[in-house]
This record gives structure tokens, C-alpha cells and sequence, in this order.
């Protein structure tokens, strides 16, 4: 495995004194409840009321007069956020207020989406986690609903679940799209198929950023139907259409007849198995011109800049495996090339960092002229 060299310093020595990984071995083991304790602190408004306020803090009554919290519950709430470092106390004066990662979890957008996906998403489902790892099923799913993957059900998740997972996904997308424009039509597609188009956010930066560009979204009929009802009456919604189709169904045909000139897949691989991944790469490259180029952008977790990134990408792998669909996850740099080349195409270039760590995979044709 190579690893960069900032996970290479990371992962392959000890760190820590035995009293501190003693410490980190209880903040694992009490994990769930501080995770709740920061949750409720961030969503009552706590954290943001200590950011503000003015030195010395707030006292404990006076956040109690805030929030409406009992002063049995306030005491809980600040004692175990002492414990877990989230905020700092003065003894003399009896005021509380934030410390360095009380900040962060309030100002750092990732951290605030990845506390409400965590939380409305998966935080039931990972009870379930061992028996999806055992049984390669997403065995949390039916504490969302009853559907064979999340995907099936994703119009259907109550709102406030929907809402964090499409906060989750297009957060991590989104700050990609400018660069990933830039490489995509750099060769000027004229057609361009988006495979797991989700609710058609892509497709209208394509259709934004090339005034002749016709993209084509595959995805599950359920998406297929928000992605219609976001696109309606926005610019260049003309040139978009969609198809539904179950790709995880080999019988379902692709669209027939029509090659495209750049097919684009973004954050859609990594919700499939190895082999199922090879399966699609394989439909796909009937699609793809003689001269096109297929697009692979995925948050790959041994290429990113900072550990805490790849923090974030392992622990996301483990929702794939309870809740998503049980079989698929954050891959590995050289797994996913393997695949690209066990499916019959080879790998023109890399492209990495993009956005909050994303790297493009440009794929072609083995006897494709390298333009």
C-alpha cells in the first residue's frame, strides 16, 4: 500500500504516551454519547451562545436561562463537554466558553454536515454494522425504511433525512465542479452521459458551462424523478434528459444506439462492490466514442492532502456497509485502477486535490488516440 506522506507518518507508528492512548481507547469506548453530547450542545444553540459571548463566558444559570434547560441538565451537558474538550471553564468566575474544537464543530461547515448525516442518517443503522460486515447487507437500512439499498428509497427518506444526506453528497461534490468543468471539456464534448446523475446538479453546470453540450442522466426512476422536478425551468434544462434504469440489474440495457463523447461518474462508484464496479465500467465503455474519455471523481482515501480527510472517508466507508447497500466503500487509489483495467480500459491521467480532496480518473479506450 503507498500511502502519502503525511499517512505514511501517521499510520505506520504509535503516537501517544500510554496515559493518552488509554484515554483515546475510553473516548472510544463512551464515543456514542459524546457524539450525542456535541450534537445536542450544537443544536440547542450552546456552542454558538459560548462563541459569542463576551469574556469571561456564560455562567452555568445564565445558559440555563437561554436554552430553558433544567440546571440537572445543563450540568450534565457542560461536565461531559468539559471531559470531552469541547468547551473550557473558568473556576474562579464559573463561566464557561469554547475550546479550539468547541469552534469547529460550530463553524466548520464539514464537521456541522457530517454531524446531522451522522445523526439523522446512520446513527441507529450502525448498531447493525456487525451483521452487515458478516452478511454483506446493509443491515441498519430498515431503521430508514424497507428497501434493498438507501438509493432506492432516497426520495422517500423523511425530510429531515433526505435533507442531510443530499447535504452530505453535494457538499463533498459541489466545491469540485469548477475544476472538474475545466478537465471534462477541455476536450469539448458535445454529448455527455451522467451516470448516477442524482437530482441533475452536474449536468446543469454542464449545460451552464457549454452552451451546445447535451448530457444524458442515468440513474434509479426515483432520482430520475427529482432530478426532473429540480432541473424544471432552469437554464438549459432543454438539453438535459434523463433515463431510469437499475444498473444493478445486468439485464437492464443501456441506452441503445448512441455513443457519447465524455461519460461522467461522480461519487457513484464508490456505492458498488468491486465487481459490480467492473460490470459497470464494462456497459459503460460500449457507450463511450471511439476517441471519448470516461470521467471517475471520487474522494479516493489514501490521496488526500490531510489525515483528517482520510479520517472522514474510512468512517464514511462503514455507512456504505450498514446503511447504503452493504457491499461497497471509500476505495483505495490502486484498487479502483485495477478495476478500471480489469473492465478493458486503461488510465490516461489523475488528476488530484480538487475541491475538499476529490481526484478525476480520465479513462479511455486502450487503442484510443492519446490527444
Amino acid at each position: 500500500m503507498k500511502l502519502t506522506p503525511d499517512l505514511n507518518s501517521r499510520y505506520t507508528a504509535d503516537h501517544y504516551s500510554a496515559r493518552e492512548a488509554q484515554r483515546l481507547a475510553q473516548f472510544i469506548a463512551f464515543g456514542p454519547a459524546i457524539f450525542q453530547t456535541a450534537r445536542i450542545m450544537l443544536d440547542r444553540g450552546i456552542l454558538d451562545m459560548l462563541r459569542d459571548a463576551p469574556d469571561p463566558g456564560l455562567t452555568r444559570k445564565q445558559l440555563c436561562e437561554k436554552t430553558g434547560l433544567s440546571d440537572y441538565a445543563m450540568r450534565c451537558l457542560l461536565e461531559a463537554s468539559l471531559s470531552a474538550e469541547i468547551i473550557l471553564v473558568d473556576p474562579e468566575a464559573e463561566t464557561y466558553r469554547l475550546s479550539k474544537t468547541g469552534w469547529f464543530i460550530v463553524t466548520d461547515r464539514s464537521t456541522r454536515v457530517n454531524f446531522a448525516f451522522n445523526h439523522l442518517v446512520n446513527y441507529r443503522g450502525w448498531f447493525d454494522l456487525e451483521a452487515a460486515l458478516a452478511e454483506g447487507r446493509p443491515a441498519g437500512l430498515p431503521t430508514l425504511g424497507d428497501w434493498a439499498t438507501v438509493y432506492e428509497g432516497l426520495s422517500q427518506l423523511e425530510p429531515d433525512a433526505r435533507k442531510a444526506w443530499l447535504d452530505f453528497d453535494h457538499f463533498y461534490s459541489d466545491g469540485s465542479f469548477p475544476e472538474a468543468l475545466k478537465i471534462v471539456f477541455s476536450r469539448k464534448p458535445k454529448t455527455l452521459l451522467d451516470v448516477g446523475g442524482n437530482t441533475g446538479r452536474w449536468a446543469l453546470k454542464c449545460v451552464d458551462y457549454d452552451s451546445e453540450v447535451k448530457v444524458t442522466i442515468l440513474d434509479l426512476p426515483g432520482q430520475i424523478e427529482m432530478m426532473q422536478a429540480n432541473i424544471k425551468d432552469r437554464k438549459g434544462a432543454e438539453r438535459i434528459d434523463g433515463i431510469a434504469v437499475n444498473l444493478l440489474d445486468k439485464d437492464t440495457p443501456m441506452p441503445a444506439n448512441r455513443l457519447f463523447d465524455a461519460i461522467w461518474m461522480s461519487q457513484f462508484l464508490d456505492c458498488f462492490s468491486a465487481e459490480q464496479i467492473v460490470d459497470i465500467l464494462q456497459r459503460a465503455a460500449y457507450l463511450l466514442a471511439p476517441d471519448g474519455r470516461l470521467y471517475i471523481m471520487e474522494t479516493l482515501w489514501d490521496r488526500q492532502r490531510f489525515e483528517t480527510s482520510t479520517l472522514c472517508l474510512t468512517m464514511t466507508s462503514l455507512y456504505f456497509t450498514a446503511i447504503a447497500n452493504g457491499n461497497s466503500k471509500m476505495y483505495e487509489s490502486q484498487q479502483m485502477i485495477d478495476l478500471i483495467n480489469r473492465a478493458g480500459l486503461e488510465v490516461e491521467t489523475m488528476h488530484d486535490n480538487l475541491g475538499l480532496g476529490h481526484t478525476i480518473i480520465v479513462c479511455r479506450h486502450p487503442n484510443s488516440e492519446n490527444q
